[in-house]
């Protein structure tokens, strides 16, 4: 093997992969065999995050940076004057147990353009990971992007080589990505994740009857967006991302603010990027449907078809929603205490198992770890709460804001990485 020429090419291929954030290794639990090597149901080492916060290391790279399309938005378009190059199906299969054997990875995370055909660059997709799996009795994570327009045959193979299946939808809405990508259609990648989604379902059925039956995609399938790029609002993004998790079980939908990579008038100005606060707001309004109950109507309100950047959208529903406050932690349902400022699941389930045998107090929910000076605005606590009845909610939102903005800026940076 030439490692210059290896090291070259990783070079140029993580590189271009790091647009692509949908790389979490949440959901995936393939254990060991005697005489295997990883284990995905017990990985903490960096790079990337799973839902119940654990860190994790993947080898995250491109197949092929040439691709047959000319997104405007991706770097990889056949029209960008980049270095090229593409690796061969031994290349990364050395390359991942490499990595592996020195501790530097727990698992794969493989993307590629689409080079020839979508089926010519899915059937290597398939052959690493088959190669990882029989040969070298490789069980740590591996995450594959699936190629719109590949064979049924090799989305099916894909699914018992791979702990999750991903295809990247790119811009939320389909005026959108008929303008910066003209080739692809989000009609074109439904017909794969449809697949996917229906296989997932398949293959847990038909476990429960025989056990020896494999596992298909275990860790799901995942999609990104990226934002920013077509000029679309963030109610059509988080109505597109719902549809999404609504139709196709969606595990995960990330979120990519645009990263400007050429000047062309269809394309926002390069000086104006995406600010990340926009992508934060946005995880935190995915967060409530995903985990707090929240409608996809109810995040937004139409005539304000931005997400707050001042506040997140948690506390934005409350302020524009008075008449829901103050909530009494000792009769009100989980369902509504979820939706107090300041109170996570976490706490809220503490608060209705601890209301059973005494009156709550704010003492108490800074022993269950809520956010009180946030909380305590919107509960009705036996001595009574007067600050929704007496303030505005203009005024509400500034006494919020002075009291909680030296904190918030002091723990930006950690909540960013905690989506």
């Amino acid at each position: 093997m030439n490692f210059d020429r290896i090291n070259e090419k990783l070079s140029i291929l993580a590189d271009a992969a790091k647009y692509d954030v949908s790389c979490s290794s949440s959901g995936g639990n393939r254990k060991n065999t005697s005489g295997g090597l990883g284990n995905s149901a017990r990985s903490g080492i960096c790079h990337s995050y799973t839902e119940d916060g654990r860190c994790v290391s993947l080898l995250k790279i491109l197949l092929t940076n040439h691709c047959i399309y000319d997104c405007i938005y991706c770097v990889s378009r056949k029209s960008n004057d980049v270095k090229r190059a593409a690796f061969t199906v031994e290349e990364v299969v050395e390359l991942t147990m490499n990595f592996y054997r020195r501790n530097y990875i727990e698992g794969l995370f493989l993307s590629s353009g689409i080079f020839k055909s979508p089926d010519y660059t899915m059937e290597r997709l398939v052959r690493i990971a088959r190669e990882l799996r029989t040969k070298h009795k490789f069980n740590g994570y591996i995450h594959l992007k699936t190629i719109p327009g590949a064979s049924d045959e090799l989305l099916q193979e894909a699914g018992l080589y791979a702990d999750r299946l991903s295809i990247n939808l790119e811009i939320p809405t389909v005026s959108g990505l008929k303008l910066l990508a003209p080739d692809k259609s989000h009609e074109q990648m439904k017909r794969p994740m449809e697949f996917v989604k229906n296989g997932i379902v398949q293959y847990k059925a038909e476990r429960k009857i025989i056990k020896s039956t494999p596992k298909f995609a275990p860790a799901g399938q995942s999609s990104q967006f990226i934002i920013g790029a077509a000029g679309e609002n963030d109610i059509q993004i988080i109505r597109s991302a719902d549809f999404f998790y609504k139709n196709f079980n969606l595990k995960r939908v990330y979120y990519s603010g645009y990263v400007p990579v050429t000047e062309d008038a269809r394309l926002p100005a390069i000086s104006t990027p995406v600010p990340m606060i926009r992508e934060n707001r946005l995880y935190q309004a995915d967060w409530l449907m995903r985990f707090y109950g929240f409608d996809a109507t109810e995040i937004l309100d139409p005539r304000s078809p931005f997400l707050d950047l001042e506040i997140d959208p948690k506390l934005a529903w409350a302020l524009r929603n008075p008449d829901k406050f103050p909530v009494n932690l000792q009769t009100a349902p989980y369902e509504m205490i979820l939706r107090i400022p300041g109170i996570g699941r976490t706490s809220a389930m503490k608060i209705v198992k601890a209301r059973r045998f005494q009156t709550l107090t704010i003492d108490h929910l800074k022993k269950m770890g809520a956010a009180v000076n946030r909380a305590k605005y919107f509960i009705d606590f036996q001595s009574g709460n007067a600050f929704l009845k007496h303030l505005d909610t203009m005024n509400l939102r500034q006494i919020i804001l002075s009291g909680s903005s030296s904190k918030y800026k002091a723990n930006f940076s950690q909540q960013l990485s905690l989506f």
